[in-house]
């Protein structure tokens, strides 16, 4: 299952049932578990754990050096949970002292070719990044966000599960859950209607969140007073209770 023309370091623990293709280079400190393949030309570096039946494909740069000039050299870590996707030229760093040692990533992400997970980010499960997506250190993305090709984000923001970033977006504040983004400067660009309908939400729940997006976008509120206009619609629907524990955790703002 290791192609002799692999290096792997005798200080890496993967489990039998790895599968590493010709020219990767695995440091001191990976873990790998059962059932994940990597490809041809993949370098990752330690101190880096890899859970099951993971597919990473050639060319990708796992658990290298975070891109931070704070770094010095001190010991942080990237964890990837199971079952992701992680194409072509693929990158994820290593966390930094300064935000918590570790960057991860969940379960069953769809990763396309050329995207970057930078330091300290910290990735759910289910999401699909389109290629070229970029996060910047420190962002946190919900689970089944969809980021699309070439989207940015600027570090420290939070992206909302369910939510849609199109593609060539560059977001500079947070992303509320179910909402669409789109713009050089992303705005809201309505409620992700049919990503939320392929999921299987009831047309009930679908009527709920578009009050909901109604009352944070269309009213001239502040985030405050939007706040306490939405407490009775979150006694009905807990999409709507998702909504509210997310706009009051906002550190950026949100999009507008």
């Amino acid at each position: 299952m290791i192609d002799p023309r692999a290096l792997i370091d005798p200080q890496a623990e993967l489990d039998s049932d790895v599968t590493v293709g010709p020219y990767s280079i695995i440091g001191p400190g990976v873990q790998i578990a059962a059932g994940t393949w990597v490809g041809p030309h993949v370098v990752i570096k330690g101190p880096t754990r890899i859970g099951r039946n993971n597919r990473i494909y050639q060319f990708a740069s796992l658990g290298e050096d975070p891109q931070d000039k704070k770094y010095r050299g001190e010991l942080t870590s990237l964890e990837i949970g199971d079952g992701n996707e992680i194409r072509e030229y693929c990158t994820m760093g290593r966390g930094t002292e300064g935000g918590g040692g570790v960057t991860r990533v969940g379960d069953d992400n769809w990763l396309m070719a050329y995207t970057h997970i930078a330091h300290d980010c910290q990735v759910g499960s289910h999401t699909v990044f389109a290629n070229g997506a970029s996060l910047a250190g420190h962002v946190v993305v919900e689970d089944y966000a969809i980021l699309g090709g070439f989207a940015g984000v600027h570090q420290f923001c939070a992206i909302g599960a369910y939510s849609f970033i199109a593609g060539g977006s560059i977001v500079f504040k947070d992303v509320p859950p179910f909402v669409m983004v789109a713009g050089n400067t992303a705005t809201a660009n309505g409620l992700n209607r049919e990503g939320l309908k392929r999921h299987g939400f009831s047309q009930d729940t679908l009527n709920l969140l578009r009050q909901a997006y109604k009352i944070i976008y269309r009213q001239n509120l502040t985030v405050k007073t939007a706040l306490e206009a939405l407490a009775p619609l979150s006694l009905e629907c807990p999409e709507v209770a998702q909504l509210i524990v997310f706009l009051q955790n906002a550190k950026r703002g949100i999009v507008r």
